[in-house]
């Protein structure tokens, strides 16, 4: 395998207009690949540090401190390495670093480089990269991998920091449950996603779009949101509960102020118990299959309670609660906390951190869902992830916006390459 000889890293944009970091490695041989780091806008306050410079440029968002330090200090770590040994690479990053947070030089700094790196070992290699992520998640575990496509959770209607309007839940996502195959997950989900823009503005709602794609009206309440998308599935010929099913990302920590759960677009104020009946009053009345965020991420008697009265029911997916951490997932599983873990890479900087999270909630019988960011770029890795580590569950925002959909269409290909991986 030809050794790294070079990495470059430049300030690019995310599709929030903000900046971030696109980085390049290339071997010997001139083979080279690149990978972006996506950025989110709802975020745990256990994540990993995100390094921006903090100046008057692009309202201290610019990440020229990251950049220099990929060009000027962690480079010279990685050149002369091979890019199939992806721990050994990481684990100088990270080691080099030395910090929890990764703040000495940036998660975003460490992420780029261990994304790219993965890209051209999968080049060099004349593989696919999902196949390349199977292979790496053997290294690190010992233990291979059965590809399948994963199910996608489609935002189609924004709320909360995603959206500039009154709804409180953050994310209204649709999953094609019943579907055969990707390519009718994405029929499905399309043909929804446009009836949901007739049916609003048939009642003269706003169809402008959030950050992930969904449409963002005003509305009376959250129950409103799930019924304009019961309508929506209804009127694409399709069974709501039977062939479609709802998920919602809460993004509880958002709206928690003062031990309550303020519901500012319904005027209500919650305890953590009223919060919890809220939800299953939710999920009584509507076919709703996993709730994200449920809880406030430091809110643990909410969550053990939310565990203990929806988790037989539901997917309770954690997200601030864990932020892709293997540590922290330890903790909440100890403390009954949850039943799955979204995965977003640059929550925890690396992918061999990321792998071991994802086998470590294996292990204990925790789902992952795989999962983009509400800043994302056209970067379409988290796709080559879901299949590769046989991943069943993957959000990426609506079926709209060329950074959403760039995930979608990777992995229509993906499927028409490889007939042998199924809709898991």
């Amino acid at each position: 395998m030809q050794k790294i000889s070079l990495i470059n890293a430049i300030q690019v944009f995310d599709s929030r207009g903000v900046p971030t970091i696109s980085c390049k490695v290339s071997l010997e041989d001139g083979t080279s690949a690149s990978a972006m780091v996506p950025s989110g806008a709802s975020t745990g306050s256990k994540e990993a540090l995100e390094l921006r410079d903090n100046d008057i440029s692009y309202h201290g968002k610019s990440v020229t401190k990251a950049v220099n330090n990929i060009n000027n200090i962690l480079s010279s770590l990685v050149i002369g390495k091979n890019p199939s040994n992806q721990k050994e690479i990481d684990e100088l990053l990270i080691s080099f670093d030395d910090t929890e947070d990764k703040s000495k030089v940036g998660a975003n700094a460490i992420l780029a480089i261990s994304l790219a790196t993965a890209h051209v070992a999968a080049k060099a290699n004349k593989i696919s990269l999902y196949k390349h992520f199977s292979k790496v998640y053997r290294d690190i575990t010992g233990q291979n991998v059965t590809h399948c496509m994963p199910l996608p959770m489609f935002n189609i209607l924004n709320g909360g920091e995603h959206a500039d309007n009154n709804i409180d839940i953050q994310e209204f996502m649709i999953i094609p449950s019943g579907a055969k195959n990707f390519v009718q997950v994405m029929q499905w989900a399309t043909e929804i996603y446009h009836n949901l823009k007739k049916i609003l503005l048939k009642n003269n709602y706003s169809t402008a779009v959030g950050d992930e794609g969904g449409f963002a009206p005003s509305l009376d309440s959250n129950k409103e949101a799930l019924r304009l998308i019961v309508d929506a599935i209804k009127e694409s010929g399709l069974v709501p509960g039977k062939d479609v099913n709802i998920a919602l990302d809460c993004a509880a920590s958002e709206f928690f102020d003062d031990n309550k759960y303020i519901l500012k677009g319904e005027r209500k104020e919650l305890s953590s118990i009223q919060f919890v009946d809220y939800l299953d009053d939710l999920i009584q009345n509507y076919p709703i299959v996993s709730i994200e965020d449920g809880m406030d991420e430091n809110d643990k008697d909410g969550w053990k309670l939310l565990t203990e009265r929806l988790g037989s029911k539901c997917q309770l997916v954690g997200d601030d609660l864990f932020v892709t951490n293997k540590k922290i997932l330890k903790d909440g599983i100890n403390e009954e906390m949850a039943n799955s873990i979204l995965i977003k890479f640059n929550q925890v900087g690396s992918i061999t951190e990321t792998i071991e999270t994802i086998h470590f909630a294996n292990q204990n019988n925790f789902e992952s869902i795989i999962s983009h960011r509400s800043g994302e770029t056209e970067d379409t890795t988290i796709a080559d992830l879901a299949v590769g580590l046989g991943i069943g569950q993957i959000k990426t925002g609506a079926p709209c916006r060329s950074d959403r959909v760039a995930k979608y269409n990777r992995l229509l290909w993906i499927e028409e390459e490889s007939s042998n991986i199924l809709l898991k």
